[in-house]
């Protein structure tokens, strides 16, 4: 058993603790009475919270509403009276413009075309809102007055500022200067900046809001006409100085001024002296020289005008790719040029008509003009074609045209002058009376020695004919071995002409210093030039062949001596014992050879002095022949004759002692003496 005192206390810690937990109760209940009665006002005041924000709400939002519609409402007048100054300035656009608009636009172009596009502004607002009001007639006629005015602007602009191009300056541009190390590149400015300037900005108005192409039409015409008066006036700046002799090729005088402050015109590509470019026929008179110079200058002229051509076309394309729409240019650029491209091309025909009339006067050495102009053509045709490139077909063939015209003609020339060579007539009254060269002998060479400037142009010329597959794709060296084939042929007719003329001599002599003196000047006009080489190109032994004629020639010409030495043989000569007394009729044979001797002598050296032999080497060659053959005979025929009694007046049969013999050979080929 639990003792009692135990238990006691025991419930009395029991009895403790319950009365701590009542405690404890009675705080909580009396927390949630007073939670309560929070809670219960909190709601009451969110309660009369809510009812106020209610009462609010129903006050401001009709007030709200009211205020969000007389914005909306300022707003709308806002715009409305915006749109209304906007759509009134459209009706007074007329009268704001009107004063510009007649003024033009010269010096204010800015301000015009800002003017200009107020009046399109208004065009375009009564077109689409009111296109029956009168005031878009008004506006209407005033914008295509404005373009009017523009496009009298565009052509006043080209007008004025476009001026021919100085010779000077053209010279310049195609020529260069040979004294400077680095050549400068001349650029040509046909507008000022500020005026190519306004004339791109019209041009690009008139294009995209004038709805017009004509402006084009304009520029080609401008554009053309001064195109052709600059190259009109290099050819006049040629044609007033070909009385000076301030004009000469660039070969022969590089150093030339045509200004005191301009350098010297310098032939393009053409790097011969055109004065031996003449008419072969006229070289014995007078007045050659002047005609010949005034056709050196039209040749000059010519090829000079083709590179200024090309030089000014291709200045004008770039100009012309700055104020032409690109889909334009072409055709621009076409138009522009036809006018100054026909001139060209017409002249370079009156050359090949000129030339085609020389031929059938049978003049082929006028054909020579066309030659140092071909080849100029050709020699610029790559710098053409890439000019003339995007042009019509009519327009890119017209040089290919002349160029085969030229070459035809040129090749015409050529065989029609071979021809010619081997039939010219044999005159008499025309042979030369001392047996000098013959006229036909010096113009054939002069001709062919023209032709050694012009090698490639000439061969070209004669494989333009050839018909053969190989022509077609012909190179330089297939050309220049026509070329060589072509003045051996030429050689070889002037051999056989020469051979007929020499049968006009009726003393076989003079046809032998006549057949000699044209060999020799052959041969040595081949060996001073290079014809020698040329025409070995295809025959090797031409020379060694010229020497043999030569050479037989002269032993031609010796046998004419014979009839003189061959008095002085032995045949005949009795024989004889020194004092042996002759008897009459051997006497008389020797004075017939004394006398024979003698008389053909004297005969042939009369004779033979008027003859010529113009080579000094030749004649003296021939002239020691003689002396030495006549006199070694006459010497051992006097010595022979030494002893022999056969006359009482030696003297009349014995002349000429050998030193007088050789005297008179040497007077041989000497009129003067």
């Amino acid at each position: 058993m639990i003792p009692t005192e135990d238990a006691s206390a025991r419930k009395r810690e029991i009895e403790d603790k319950l009365q701590q937990e009542q405690e404890t109760l009675s705080f909580i209940r009396e927390s949630l009475e007073k939670s309560d009665q929070l809670t219960k006002g909190m709601v009451s005041i969110l309660s009369s919270f809510e009812s106020r924000l209610m009462q609010l709400e129903n006050s401001i939002i009709p007030v709200h509403k009211q205020t969000e519609n007389l914005q909306r409402l300022q707003e709308n007048v806002d715009k409305t009276l915006s749109c209304m100054d906007h759509v009134i300035s459209y009706y007074h656009v007329a009268k704001d413009t009107d004063k510009i608009i007649r003024e033009g636009p010269a010096g204010r172009l800015d301000e015009y075309l800002a003017c200009i596009a107020k009046i399109q502004k208004a065009v375009e607002y009564f077109q689409d809102n009111n296109p029956d009001s009168p005031e878009l007639n008004t506006v209407k006629a005033r914008f295509e007055k404005g373009k009017e005015l523009l496009e009298a602007e565009f052509r006043s602009l080209l007008t004025r500022y476009s001026k021919p191009v100085p010779p000077v300056l053209i010279l310049d541009a195609i020529g260069g200067d040979e004294d400077m190390e680095v050549q400068e590149d001349v650029t040509l400015e046909h507008l000022p900046e500020a005026v190519l300037q306004d004339i791109i900005c019209i041009s690009a108005w008139l294009l995209e809001y004038g709805r017009n192409q004509d402006f084009m039409n304009v520029y080609f015409q401008v554009r053309s006409s001064q195109l052709d008066r600059s190259i009109k006036g290099l050819k006049e700046h040629f044609r007033k100085n070909s009385a000076s002799s301030a004009i000469h090729s660039p070969a022969v005088q590089t150093k030339r001024k045509e200004t005191p402050t301009k350098k010297p015109p310098k032939r393009p590509g053409f790097d011969h002296d055109l004065r031996g470019v003449k008419h072969l026929s006229d070289d014995k008179h007078g007045a050659a020289a002047g005609k010949d110079d005034v056709l050196d200058i039209e040749i000059d002229s010519y090829i000079h005008c083709i590179s200024a051509f090309v030089k000014l076309a291709q200045s004008e394309y770039a100009l012309l790719t700055e104020i032409i729409p690109e889909h334009h240019q072409k055709k621009t650029f076409d138009s522009l040029i036809q006018e100054a491209l026909d001139n060209l091309m017409l002249e370079g025909d009156n050359i090949v008509s000129a030339a085609r009339r020389a031929i059938m006067r049978h003049d082929y050495s006028a054909v020579l003009t066309i030659f140092p102009i071909l080849r100029h053509l050709k020699q610029t045709k790559p710098d053409f074609d890439a000019t003339l490139q995007g042009t019509a077909a009519s327009t890119k063939n017209k040089l290919p045209a002349l160029i085969t015209s030229m070459e035809s003609i040129g090749a015409k020339a050529l065989e029609e002058f071979a021809d010619s060579i081997k039939n010219d007539p044999d005159k008499e009254y025309n042979m030369p009376k001392d047996g000098t060269v013959h006229e036909l002998t010096s113009n054939a060479i002069l001709f062919l020695q023209q032709l050694l400037d012009f090698q490639e142009t000439a061969g070209a010329m004669l494989a333009s004919q050839e018909s053969s597959s190989s022509a077609s794709s012909y190179s330089s060296e297939f050309s220049r071995r026509l070329l060589s084939t072509y003045i051996y042929k030429v050689l070889g007719n002037l051999q056989l002409n020469l051979s007929n003329k020499a049968k006009v001599y009726e003393d076989p002599a003079l046809r032998a210093v006549f057949l000699h003196n044209n060999y020799n000047y052959i041969l040595k006009s081949l060996e001073k030039s290079e014809l020698i080489q040329l025409v070995a190109v295809t025959h090797k032994k031409v020379e060694s062949s010229y020497r043999e004629l030569i050479e037989q020639e002269i032993q031609n010409y010796q046998r004419s001596w014979l009839r003189v030495t061959e008095h002085l043989t032995e045949r005949n000569i009795p024989a004889f014992q020194p004092g042996t007394k002759l008897k009459d009729k051997e006497r008389q044979i020797i004075k017939d050879k004394f006398k024979g001797f003698n008389d053909g002598l004297e005969e042939l050296c009369k004779i033979q002095q008027g003859w010529a032999v113009p080579d000094k080497e030749q004649r003296d060659a021939i002239r020691q022949a003689e002396k030495r053959v006549v006199s070694e005979a006459y010497r051992a025929f006097l010595h022979r004759c030494a002893n022999i009694s056969f006359t009482k007046n030696p003297e009349k049969y014995h002349r000429y002692s050998p030193e007088q013999v050789e005297d008179m050979i040497d007077r041989l080929f000497d009129t003067s003496a």
